[in-house]
């Protein structure tokens, strides 16, 4: 059978079963035992079928995903953050879109402790969004920054996302970790100077309020009790890797110790929390997990029916310059992200781009990295992106989807932005993981 046709026949197959209703991960669990029986030689392809699932999922470089899931979870349920960003706001003086600029501060800085968009996204608007709607900020500087913000989560390790994403490409964690913090910091950046730009010109969208004086050594005070502390789990995720000091499974694994250790410290820690939050680990790591042996093994049948080695072929054929290419495939993970949550559109795409991308000669984590990006574009795109129905769940009842969706559009436009400077200047992702020790 031709490789167009066994490709046709795949995704042919998953349309009618995602219509039918059935969840994302099975829909490629039924696809997969289909395929191995059809194209693998019938039960000795189940046979065979079996051992892949194990080397998917058995390997200590998976370790992260479960530890850094639970790390966001600890944190979040801990309610170590509104001190955090309390801290924060001292530090910010009077300027344009203020408690806007605290969002960005905040999201940044919780990215850092957390790898879960969502958390990010409710932690934010329940905190920041009733003192903004108080001060008068319109919807548009209310929700806009905080969808935006909480996407940083994801691309500021520690990122379950990330090493997802490095596991189904096949390429290396530690790099895939490095090269998003960047990109991250680049986004915050971006973020803060639409805020200011735009507050300067309407500042009807964000009205000014007299502002507290604080004394410098009350500011010192606060920073060294509720953010100092913060900044240890950071340096045992992310230090430790770019020194060299520790693997990402090691890192975790500190970090998670460390998460705990400072919430004991806080006096936070009790039994609630913690049987609440492995429960949650363990719900979304089986659900991750599903999806990583189903990608695996939908790359394999993908490579042994000769559909990548067709695709690679196809793409090479186009008479255009291959940075074209990449873009194309951008707008192929845009168009999905308006109707599909990311985890499952890192599943349909990357076994199919991968191989095209190294044939190009194209640096794999590069590449990754401007999937990350892109797939948060997912998260806060019309109408299905997870980070929206979030956002609704803690904003004001007067609140509609439409209000929510405006407000998502520069901060997508802010994205996409990220994304053609990483094509561009491809050093933004490449430089960090390029000196880690």
């Amino acid at each position: 059978m031709e490789w167009q046709w066994v490709l046709l026949l795949f995704f042919g197959s998953f349309i009618v079963l995602f219509i039918a209703g059935i969840p994302f991960a099975f829909c490629f669990l039924i696809l997969n035992i289909g395929g191995v029986f059809l194209f693998w030689g019938g039960q000795a392809g189940l046979n065979q079928l079996a051992t892949s699932f194990f080397a998917s999922i058995g390997t200590f470089t998976l370790v992260p995903v479960p530890l850094f899931i639970l790390m966001g979870d600890v944190m979040f349920r801990s309610k170590l953050a509104p001190n955090m960003i309390n801290a924060l706001d001292k530090w910010i003086g009077r300027v344009p879109g203020r408690l806007s600029l605290l969002a960005v501060g905040g999201g940044t800085v919780f990215a850092a402790l957390s790898g879960s968009s969502i958390a990010g996204v409710c932690l934010l608007g329940s905190t920041l969004g009733p003192e903004m709607e108080k001060k008068g900020y319109k919807k548009s500087m209310i929700f806009g920054p905080i969808l935006g913000s909480g996407g940083l989560a994801t691309l500021i390790p520690p990122s379950g996302l990330a090493v997802l994403l490095a596991s189904i490409a096949e390429i290396s964690i530690a790099r895939t970790l490095m090269a998003i913090i960047i990109p991250g910091i680049l986004l915050a950046g971006l973020f803060a100077a639409y805020i200011i730009l735009r507050c300067h010109f309407q500042p009807s969208l964000a009205p000014s309020y007299n502002v507290t004086p604080t004394s410098l050594r009350e500011k010192i005070r606060l920073t060294a009790k509720y953010i100092l502390p913060l900044s240890f789990i950071v340096f045992l995720v992310i230090g430790l890797i770019f020194l060299g000091i520790a693997s990402p499974t090691e890192a975790s694994a500190l970090g998670a110790l460390g998460t705990f250790a400072l919430t004991a410290v806080y006096k936070q820690l009790n039994w609630k929390m913690v049987k609440e939050s492995i429960s949650s680990t363990v719900e979304i790591t089986v659900m991750v997990f599903m999806i990583i042996l189903g990608a695996k093994v939908f790359a394999q049948i993908l490579a042994f029916t000769g559909v990548s080695q067709g695709m690679v072929r196809a793409a090479l054929g186009l008479s255009v310059h291959p940075i074209f290419i990449i873009i194309i495939m951008q707008v192929v993970v845009l168009f999905l992200g308006a109707f599909m949550e990311v985890v499952s559109i890192m599943m349909l795409t990357m076994p199919i781009f991968i191989p095209v991308v190294l044939r190009l000669n194209f640096d794999p984590v590069w590449f990754a990295t401007i999937i990350m990006v892109n797939v948060e574009v997912a998260m806060i795109s019309p109408p299905f992106g997870t980070s929206l129905f979030a956002m609704k769940g803690v904003a004001s009842p007067d609140t509609t989807m439409g209000d929510i969706w405006m407000a998502s559009f520069p901060f997508m436009g802010l994205f996409i932005i990220a994304m053609g400077l990483i094509m561009v200047f491809p050093q933004l992702a490449l430089w960090l993981p390029g000196i880690t020790g």
